[in-house]
């Protein structure tokens, strides 16, 4: 069994939270791309390139450069859009953690920090802007190696361990199309989702891109 600890974020964390982040944000681009050509319009579009081309050009060689070239500049688009989400999320709340998280009231940022000092995961928490007494749980990240090991529960507990001691009605989230083990992982923590959207953006309505939002209840004295 893995020996970590899991503390209150300090501004030397800042670079590596921020790295942290940004790979874990990172590694959802191939299933994206595997979302987006699951699309009808997708699909449609490489068979019709396919088809054409094979019955203009008579060779197989042609239409398969084709299609091979159009994977290859669709997985750049969809890399360039999502890095560019990342940007934003670095210049937003990830730009000044300690006063987004550590000085505002009701939200703090925690750390998993590894034997040896190194960060290998992260959670957040804030006021939500939609109900009064809700928070909303954000950045949880786990890298790659130290997945499976339990370490994302442990960030969940520690989140609801909080709400509850600061008398929070409930804690909300939101979740990718693409993040089908988060979604299972919150689910068992005791989390349920009650709403389902299409991002409301031409790229969202483009590659019917839903988000998932779980909310965990606190049960409220009578």
């Amino acid at each position: 069994m893995m020996n970590y600890r899991i503390r209150e974020y300090e501004d030397l964390d800042y670079e590596i939270v921020r790295e942290l982040f940004a790979t874990g944000m990172s590694e959802y681009v191939p299933a994206v791309c595997i979302h987006i050509l699951k699309q009808p319009w997708a699909i449609l579009l490489l068979m019709s390139t396919f088809c054409l081309l094979l019955l203009s050009s008579k060779s197989l060689l042609l239409p398969i450069l084709a299609i091979t070239l159009l994977l290859a500049a669709g997985r750049q688009l969809v890399g360039y859009i999502w890095s560019i989400y990342i940007e934003r999320c670095l210049r937003e709340d990830l730009f000044n953690i300690q006063k987004t998280y550590m000085e505002s009231k009701n939200s703090c940022f925690w750390v998993v920090e590894a034997e040896g000092g190194s960060i290998i995961g992260t959670v957040a928490v804030k006021l939500s802007d939609e109900k009064s007494g809700e928070l909303l749980l954000k950045r949880m990240s786990v890298r790659r190696d130290y997945r499976g090991l339990g370490i994302a529960k442990a960030l969940c507990r520690t989140v609801i361990s909080f709400a509850r001691q600061h008398g929070c009605k409930s804690i909300v989230l939101n979740t990718l199309v693409v993040q089908h083990v988060a979604q299972k992982m919150y689910e068992s923590v005791g989390f349920k989702k009650y709403l389902d959207f299409i991002l409301p953006t031409l790229y969202g309505q483009l590659v019917n891109f839903t988000i998932s939002k779980y909310r965990y209840d606190f049960p409220q004295e009578t």
